[in-house]
């Protein structure tokens, strides 16, 4: 696993979304488009998944067109297929249609094998009360440790 490449990583989802459980998907691409992950130009910000008629889809991730690409060069924002098993779709939709939960994709990267991989998370959305109360716990995690290493200094 040490020769995984991250291409894009989510980072508002760790702080609007509460993650339940992840999953690891493939991802249905063109060569336009894997050799503009392989350069690095992806972005999951807006993006999120949805599964549709049993097929799990990427939506709204931006793939920036290849520079060296020509006329038949992709959409930027298409929507993609994800590649999911048959029980991991289920139940991703059993889970989305009763829980209230969403699919929101953490991180983009390369395999050791070459293949663009996503990783998917199960997720409820964050109350404002619940943002605070994390930024307060993560404050008081920073507090604590910084006191610890002060004492170890003899301060």
């Amino acid at each position: 696993m040490a020769d995984e490449t991250t291409v894009a990583l989510n980072r508002r989802a760790r702080h609007d979304f509460t993650i339940d459980e992840t999953f690891e998907a493939g991802i249905v691409l063109t060569g336009t488009e894997i050799k503009s992950i392989r350069a690095g130009k992806a972005n999951l910000s807006a993006a999120y998944a949805r599964v549709e008629h049993g097929e799990a889809w990427l939506v709204a991730a931006h793939i920036a067109p290849f520079e060296g690409g020509n006329r038949y060069n992709h959409e930027p924002k298409r929507t993609r297929k994800l590649l999911l098993h048959r029980s991991e779709i289920d139940e991703l939709l059993g889970r989305t249609k009763a829980k209230g939960q969403t699919i929101v994709p953490l991180r983009l990267y390369i395999n050791e094998k070459g293949r663009a991989k996503i990783e998917l998370a199960l997720a409820r959305g964050k109350q404002l009360h619940d943002r605070r109360r994390d930024i307060a716990d993560r404050d008081a995690k920073r507090d604590v440790a910084r006191e610890l290493a002060d004492s170890r200094r003899g301060r």
